[in-house]
């Protein structure tokens, strides 16, 4: 079973690794399909009305406040990254963008209405301060909503946790370890929120970091949009929602 370890994120890490991939601007793995279907799941798992304020965390480019955005929301991206904040705010100049810590953010209590995790609780080698921040902000009734990848999925775990013989760490900070649902729905429930997890399937990937993995893409794809839609297999999906209310 995945347990956390009660340890202060790599920030530098974080930084580096992302700083990096805003110089060839290429960190946005998912087809344009896939981008709609998370923003989906975040409005029909959150029900947020229309005009909401929210907080993309982790906005990394702006793809998905942008899609909140169009969608109606009033969405603010946060990202550790300066550069890929500076990306962000240039291609999407009418929108609000700001260096961040999730763990520290520049809001007052109880102010938003909506926060998205975009892939960030699995950066975190205990979320729990990330949880605690992510409760202090919300107004009473907010809603969060994250997706990670499952470490339930034979893929996510083969390929990417670091106690599979085959974890590859190219295009992956050091930080980063796919979650289980459960664990994860633990550590918010017990700052305060009530908490559920769901899974999500059929999200493309249009690359990878790794050249030779890459080819195996369209193989990988076809599986994911067909396997994991069936019930039995629904909790190996690729990827994990935890969603919750205060």
């Amino acid at each position: 079973m995945q347990e956390f370890k009660n340890s202060v994120q790599n920030k530098e890490y974080e930084i580096e690794f992302f700083d990096k991939h805003a110089e060839k601007d290429d960190y946005n793995v998912f087809t344009h399909e896939a981008n709609l279907k998370l923003i989906d799941a975040f409005a029909r798992y959150t029900a947020l009305n229309i005009g909401s304020q929210v907080a993309d965390l982790g906005c990394g480019s702006g793809v998905f406040t942008k899609l909140l955005v169009d969608r109606g929301f009033v969405a603010t991206g946060i990202d550790i990254s300066p550069k890929l904040i500076g990306i962000a705010q240039a291609k999407y100049p009418n929108i609000h963008f700001q260096i961040g810590d999730a763990e520290h953010l520049h809001y007052e209590n109880n102010s938003l209405d909506g926060v998205l995790l975009s892939g960030l609780v699995h950066h975190f080698s205990d979320p729990s301060a990330l949880a605690s921040e992510v409760y202090r902000v919300l107004k009473p009734g907010g809603k969060f909503f994250a997706f990670d990848p499952n470490r339930l999925n034979p893929f996510m775990y083969l390929y990417r946790d670091i106690s599979s013989p085959f974890y590859s760490n190219v295009g992956v900070t050091k930080n980063e370890r796919p979650i289980l649902g459960s664990v994860v729905q633990e550590i918010f429930t017990n700052v305060g929120f009530k908490t559920n997890i769901g899974y999500l399937s059929g999200l493309s990937y249009q690359f990878i970091a790794s050249k030779k993995m890459s080819q195996l893409l369209p193989i990988y794809n076809l599986i994911d949009s067909v396997v994991f839609k069936l019930f039995f297999l629904k909790k190996l999906s690729p990827f994990v929602l935890t969603y919750g209310v205060k």
